[in-house]
């Protein structure tokens, strides 16, 4: 089945004049963000770059093809680079920031997309550890400097980027350009055609019954997979719709394995059982503990990990054997009362997990005939 690599073979000859923008469109300018324009595009009181430009650039850069996060990153901005739909296209405001005091990790670009709108793309969490930790903070606070950030860059891009918005993100992203809608000013907000959340966490209760949140709520697009962890961590009140993927598990996370059929997604009509049953454990588990122990565990596990001198996540699996001895090491050296918090979190959602058991049967889920 196809994805949307051949939908920009299929449909990239045709321009927003002939085919108006759609939610293909969107998942692509949201992934966009993940290439490391870095000396590339500048900031945005810099002349702004086309798309097949910050291409050249970048391809000409050396092992340019492996500096992206995903093998298939480097094709899809080699296929945007020479299609007349994306290729005109102006990038700029590209901002990468990584920030190991605040815990913070956040990148975004700013997309002219030619039909006077300006889409906001959101990057999601790459490879590194701050990145990720900073994601697990979410379910302790609201907001997280990456949150600030994306507020702050939207309000800065509406200045110098005239018409109407878009905003988008995929995984971490998707919750930055919602978050970000949610908190800008009302005056920007009514610029806001759509906001994309695709397989990006949602909120807690204070966000989703928030006054801004409530304002943009119809606007809020939410793209998941049928079994999809990410998307379905915290809370969306907004529906959410469902792409079908060829993968299983936490890998269908990966929006190259989501199917499309012409101009559009191929839809689900409801999430997997084990879907299901993840969501309704994470969010027991999560209820039963309060923000103090949520924190505690995070900052224990991801203390460990930073025991090993790794930064990132490769870093980590790639030297596991030697990280190993320095984890467990770390374990042993864990002070008493963390351990046995630790133990206690783990316990609970032992617990959680096999109180929802029932919930997993075998999995009915019927494919589309489209």
């Amino acid at each position: 089945m196809a994805n949307i690599l051949d939908y920009l073979e299929w449909r990239g000859d045709l321009t927003m004049e002939q085919a108006p923008f759609n939610h293909i469109d969107a998942l692509i300018l949201s992934r966009l963000s993940y290439i490391p324009f870095d000396g590339i595009v500048l900031g945005r009181h810099f002349p702004p770059k086309s798309i097949s430009k910050a291409a050249a650039v970048f391809f000409a850069l050396k092992d340019a093809a492996h500096e992206v996060y995903m093998p298939q990153d480097a094709d899809l901005l080699l296929s945007l680079a020479n299609n007349r739909r994306f290729q005109d296209m102006k990038l700029s405001g590209y901002e990468n920031k990584l920030d190991y005091e605040s815990q913070m990790q956040f990148s975004a670009i700013t997309i002219d997309i030619g039909d006077s709108t300006h889409f906001i793309s959101y990057r999601g969490t790459d490879d590194t550890l701050v990145g990720w930790k900073e994601n697990f903070n979410m379910s302790f606070m609201t907001p997280v400097p990456a949150q600030k950030e994306a507020v702050r860059y939207l309000e800065e891009a509406a200045e110098t980027a005239p018409g109407n918005i878009r905003a988008g993100g995929h995984s971490k992203g998707g919750n930055l350009a919602v978050y970000a809608a949610s908190f800008c000013r009302e005056d920007i907000q009514e610029r806001i055609i759509s906001v994309y959340n695709n397989d990006g966490p949602g909120f807690d209760s204070a966000v989703i019954t928030s006054k801004g949140y409530l304002n943009v709520s119809n606007r809020i697009k939410t793209f998941i997979p049928q079994s999809s962890i990410v998307g379905m961590l915290l809370e969306h009140e907004e529906e959410y719709i469902i792409i079908y993927s060829t993968q299983v598990g936490l890998l269908q996370h990966d929006l190259y394995t989501w199917k499309v059929k012409r101009d559009d997604f191929i839809y689900l009509d409801t999430v997997t059982n084990d879907s299901k049953y993840i969501d309704k454990t994470l969010k027991d588990w999560l209820s039963a503990l309060d923000l103090e122990q949520r924190e505690q565990f995070i900052e224990a596990i991801f203390g460990i990990f930073i025991a090993t001198n790794a930064h990132t996540l490769t870093e980590l699996t790639t030297n596991w054997h030697k990280n190993a001895l320095l984890v467990l090491k770390s374990l042993t050296n864990m002070d008493v009362s963390v351990k046995h918090a630790v133990s206690q979190v783990l316990h609970l959602l032992t617990k959680s997990a096999a109180q929802n058991l029932h919930m997993l049967k075998p999995n009915t889920l019927s494919l589309p005939n489209n």
